[in-house]
């Protein structure tokens, strides 16, 4: 077997380097964490693993760093096997949720703490950590230490000691779940520029789907162990691979189908365009259609469809109508629109013209 490994005064950028998992398994005790997982990352392209609670995804990612041994299957990063090798001679870098930074090491001394250990040239290292400083922009913060530092900045500290060694591979692990909104938000910018900007491939667990939607090229999404779907977050949100994904991934309203006479399929009393059909080539009984709130259009009416809920938030407001066929339903419009709209007030509900929905 090839290890994966840095040599000492290795502090040239590595080229990026492709992750392939094929039928991993792994079990504790009884319970099946993997079963049968094969994941495929490109070099330099960045992946979020996306599922419940308990779908595997963190026991993939301490798979990857070596945390953990699969019991079946194989892990290849860069064209090596790393199956077996231990987290210290892999050459990742890996971002915590809890930043695990030194206490008493300022920001500049925690960055360059894995270049000391591999006994770089100090004007090498010194050179690296500044600008990894520059690059995660924490100039005025750099002779601090982490209790005079936000969460947002002790995060940016953690992830520029993960890339001051060049790693092959970023892991993150659920690296913002402990930010508040405002700097969640920033900060997953900020690892979305950095990350092309150093072209290291990148996976990522998160529980947060906007998070993953936003971020990643491709977001894989778990289930009970399984890959259910690995795509674009585009592809992912329109067209789902399974009833699960279409479910899981953003609010979705569950609204009959039916097969009208020339062939083509109808939802809330008019023809529409099927982006997907996941119920197999003939199904039994009427299936029901996906349909994302953004794609239902509502139009004030004497009768019919009626308001329960407004929720303001910001440019789109997100009604709930309760529809005398369907029942409760979703809706978003641009809040311009929604405001004239109020509850106990009467609506006729349509898919929007062009909206494709999914059959499940």
């Amino acid at each position: 077997m090839t290890e994966l490994t840095l040599t000492p005064t290795d502090t040239t950028r590595t080229e990026p380097a492709g992750v392939s998992l094929s039928g991993v398994r792994k079990a504790f005790g009884a319970t099946v964490a993997l079963e049968h997982l094969d994941l495929h990352v490109e070099p330099g392209e960045l992946v979020c693993l996306l599922g419940p609670s308990g779908c595997g995804k963190t026991t993939a990612l301490r798979l990857l760093a070596g945390f953990e041994q699969p019991d079946a299957g194989q892990i290849v990063v860069g064209g090596r096997e790393v199956t077996r090798v231990p987290p210290r001679r892999r050459g990742f870098g890996m971002v915590f949720q809890d930043y695990s930074l030194f206490p008493h090491l300022t920001a500049r001394a925690n960055i360059g703490y894995g270049l000391r250990v591999r006994r770089v040239d100090p004007r090498q290292a010194a050179r690296t950590v500044e600008e990894l400083i520059e690059v995660t922009r924490l100039g005025e913060h750099a002779d601090k230490y982490p209790h005079q530092l936000s969460g947002g900045q002790k995060q940016r500290v953690a992830l520029a000691r993960a890339l001051a060694t060049r790693p092959h591979l970023l892991l993150l692990d659920e690296p913002l779940s402990a930010l508040d909104a405002l700097v969640r938000e920033h900060l997953r910018d900020e690892i979305r520029r950095i990350q092309r900007e150093y072209q290291v491939t990148t996976v990522m667990v998160t529980h947060d789907q906007g998070e993953a939607m936003a971020i990643a090229d491709r977001v894989a999404v778990m289930r009970n162990g399984r890959l259910e779907q690995i795509a674009a977050p585009r592809e992912l949100y329109t067209r789902p691979a399974t009833p699960f994904v279409a479910g899981f991934v953003g609010a979705v309203n569950r609204v009959r189908a039916r097969r009208g006479p020339d062939g083509a399929w109808w939802v809330l009393g008019a023809p529409v365009q099927m982006l997907a059909d996941l119920t197999g080539p003939d199904p039994l009984t009427d299936p029901l259609a996906i349909v994302r709130p953004e794609q239902l259009e509502l139009t004030p009416a004497a009768a019919g469809a009626r308001v329960v809920t407004v929720s303001f938030l910001g440019a789109v407001t997100r009604l709930t109508v309760d529809h005398p066929d369907e029942g409760p339903l979703l809706a978003d419009v641009l809040s311009d629109d929604g405001s004239t709209v109020g509850v106990g007030d009467h609506v006729q509900v349509d898919v929007r013209s062009g909206a494709g929905v999914v059959l499940a």
